[in-house]
């Protein structure tokens, strides 16, 4: 089965202490598409200007990723620039262009409607909003959701924003979610909870089935119906730019669900393995210079030397 992939389509300026590099293939719907697209179909949602390079584009159908929802439109493509410092955990936002992505609204073909599998990747919300609470209408994880058919299971990966200025409106997603992807900080804020695991009860309680909590370099943590579970990160002897690693990792997760047999709680815990191995290849290059030079093998043989360090 096929992965529908809603999210931003980007082109990220990266500043590290050793090294710069403009305008590289960023987003969270580009992370995480190329992630999904080593395991299953993928149809992007997203929007780019009319500056957008043509080898992007065929980057993306080189990964035989559907991009009949790719909006091109005039004007500018969504530009991040970020720098970090020598702790690679920590960075800070220099320039935020949001492009044709401030007035983006996604559209769904009739084809893409009756997808299966659907992630609700990271979607900006237009700046004038951060004054001021949106409506649902201007809420486009639910504009999405209200053009599927019947999906079998739906994820989002939320952000800070959503909680800050769309609280009412992430709360009535939360509803209509299965799994639900956010980092620690963003469980904190939303739950009042500095324990992870009492805040991952209270998240349950809002609705979503899964829930998963990112912890950067420190892997991830799962609470479903079968109880708990601890995903670690592939360690890493040198970290070039973890940018899109989150997306890489909840994409690679989904498209081995998509395509797995048996059920999604049979399948999880070991496709967040394998989300885990595509995020640390996202690591060791910019943007997707690292992660498009790998192959299915690369992938198998590092989920292989995970599983070796995690057993007792």
């Amino acid at each position: 089965m096929s992965v529908l992939i809603v999210g931003s389509t980007a082109l990220d300026s990266i500043k590290t202490p050793r090294a710069e590099n403009p305008r590289l293939l960023g987003g969270s719907a580009s992370h995480a598409a190329v992630a999904a697209s080593f395991f299953s179909p993928v149809q992007l949602v997203g929007v780019v200007g009319g500056d957008f390079p043509r080898r992007y584009l065929a980057l993306y159908k080189r990964r035989r990723i559907d991009l009949e929802a790719l909006q091109i439109l005039p004007g500018k493509t969504f530009h991040w620039s970020g720098e970090y410092e020598s702790n690679m955990n920590h960075r800070r936002t220099l320039l935020t262009e949001l492009g044709v992505f401030e007035t983006f609204t996604p559209t769904l073909p009739k084809s893409h409607q009756a997808a299966r599998y659907v992630l609700l990747a990271n979607i900006a919300t237009d700046p004038w909003c951060r004054q001021r609470r949106i409506s649902a209408a201007e809420f486009r994880p639910l504009h999405v959701l209200d053009q599927m058919q019947r999906p079998k299971f739906v994820a989002a990966d939320t952000m800070d924003l959503w909680l800050n200025i769309a609280l009412p409106e992430l709360l009535k997603l939360l509803k209509r979610l299965d799994a639900f992807v956010l980092n620690d900080s963003e469980a904190h804020q939303l739950t009042k909870e500095e324990n992870v695991f009492a805040a991952l009860k209270k998240i349950h309680k809002l609705g979503p089935k899964y829930v998963i909590i990112k912890k950067g370099s420190h892997g991830s943590i799962l609470s479903g119906p079968r109880g708990s579970f601890i995903c670690p990160a592939y360690p890493l002897r040198k970290v070039v730019d973890p940018t899109g690693a989150g997306d890489s990792f909840v994409g690679g997760m989904m498209g081995y669900l998509a395509t797995a047999k048996g059920s999604v709680e049979d399948n999880i815990r070991r496709a967040m393995i394998y989300g885990s191995v595509v995020a640390s290849f996202c690591c060791e290059g910019f943007g997707l210079t690292r992660t498009t030079k790998i192959n299915r093998s690369h992938i198998n043989q590092r989920a292989k030397e995970l599983e070796k360090l995690t057993r007792f």
